[in-house]
């Protein structure tokens, strides 16, 4: 019973190190983002080759599975290419704070579409969270002299945070019926040609980045991406979409304290991030405090 919450604890360690990655790269975000999940996809394609069962799972999947997925590679492409663009114009506590408020997503529509509770005091935490969206993302506004905080970076990591809550339901929706091996594989690949086009489409280069970038992306994509996020994936095969959600904001707080440790005063988060961020996290909590012995679902 105690796995599948271990298994997400290991997960949420492993991209708490994203964005420290990230800021160590001279590469340009959209050339980090395609080479993230590029990697990614690389590294999980031998589990894919390895299992029958997970090859013969590939060849029988219904057009409807492959259609949603494609739309969920095409959300975590999105999600990549705007929360990696918006540690180059806001700090990492405001940007990881705004891209794992998902919640405020996650648990209304999970609520609406997959029949998961949602009490008054989680309506409440979602509340509060939109309060303190708004208060970190436009209290930092007409402030960037001040702090590394600005409104466009602010706005982006919302907007990726949005994506990446359309992309756990997606995935609490399909990990109840498709293998983890078969559901990243597919996903990542779709999303990594989606980011491969938009690279291309905003001229951010793909080839020809420094060796030391390559090595620090392999790493990312290692670290990050398969002990990251395809752990989290197979997580959401056995525990709530609002649970696992909110489970994610261990990786602001460890993220922020790294970047501060790492880069001192230049990753400095400014009062408006810490008060918005403090309201957020609250809210979030809120958002899934009921956690019960029934959140654990039967993998089918």
């Amino acid at each position: 019973m105690k796995k599948p919450y271990v298994v997400l604890f290991i997960s949420i360690v492993s991209v708490s190190f994203a964005s420290i990655f990230i800021l160590l790269c001279d590469a340009p975000p959209l050339s980090i983002a395609f080479y993230r999940l590029f990697f990614t996809t690389l590294l999980v394609l031998p589990l894919l080759l390895l299992r029958q069962k997970t090859r013969h799972e590939l060849r029988q999947l219904p057009k409807s599975s492959w259609l949603i997925m494609a739309i969920i590679g095409l959300i975590l492409a999105a999600h990549f290419a705007l929360w990696i663009t918006s540690l180059t114009k806001t700090s990492v506590a405001s940007s990881v704070i705004l891209v794992t408020a998902h919640p405020i997503i996650v648990a209304p529509i999970s609520y609406v579409f997959l029949r998961e509770k949602l009490s008054p005091l989680n309506a409440f935490g979602v509340s509060l969270s939109v309060a303190g969206v708004i208060i970190l993302v436009f209290g930092n506004y007409g402030f960037s002299g001040l702090a590394l905080d600005t409104f466009e970076g602010n706005v982006l990591a919302w907007s990726g945070g949005v994506c990446a809550g359309l992309y756990i339901l997606g995935g609490r929706f399909l990990r109840k019926s498709i293998s983890i091996f078969t559901y990243a594989f597919i996903v990542y690949a779709i999303g990594t040609v989606a980011l491969f086009g938009i690279g291309l489409a905003f001229q951010a280069p793909v080839f020809g980045l420094r060796m030391q970038d390559y090595g620090i992306i392999l790493v990312m994509a290692l670290v990050s991406g398969v002990f990251g996020h395809t752990l989290y994936n197979w997580s959401l095969g056995y525990i709530r979409a609002s649970v696992a959600s909110v489970a994610l904001l261990g990786e602001p707080i460890g993220s922020s304290l790294l970047a501060f440790v790492i880069f001192g005063a230049a990753q400095q988060p400014s009062l408006f991030t810490i008060l918005g961020g403090a309201i957020i996290l609250i809210g979030v909590y809120l958002t899934a405090r009921t956690m019960r012995k029934t959140d654990l679902l039967e993998n089918v």
